[in-house]
């Protein structure tokens, strides 16, 4: 099966976009929101966020059981305003945000993988949004 479709998923957080930035982009943070359930975890993150910059990500099940890295190349910075990436697989990511006053709107675009159905594809992608949502607010 051959996804040619985007997936979007957004949310609003309640911080100001230098936060929003700042959480989103910072190792020490990624390692507490990018999970999709309680289950699993982020123990390792690295980002060198520049055009042509890597970064990569560690997601695990708590349990041990299963791993996998997440990472790709920057193929576009903005600072406080837009990402764009190019993961490993080829597929690309597009992450806008949208400064309104003290929220920001966080907009997340990516090319969907061929081996899962879309709706499980955006499920797993709103979830890691929302966990990042919660964690800044709280932060």
């Amino acid at each position: 099966m051959e996804n040619t479709a985007t997936i979007t998923v957004e949310t609003t957080v309640n911080a100001p976009v230098e936060k929003v930035w700042e959480f989103w982009n910072n190792p020490d943070h990624i390692t507490k929101w990018s999970f999709a359930s309680p289950e699993w975890h982020t123990p390792y993150s690295e980002n060198d966020l520049k055009v042509g910059g890597k970064f990569k990500s560690t997601m695990a099940a708590k349990d041990g059981s299963m791993s996998f890295d997440f990472g790709g190349t920057y193929t576009a910075v903005d600072t406080n305003k837009k990402i764009e990436y190019s993961l490993e697989d080829g597929r690309k990511v597009s992450i806008v945000f949208e400064a309104l006053s003290e929220q920001t709107r966080v907009i997340e675009t990516f090319d969907p993988e061929s081996t899962n159905p879309i709706e499980m594809q955006r499920g797993g992608w709103q979830a890691i949004l929302d966990n990042f949502k919660t964690y800044t607010e709280e932060g």
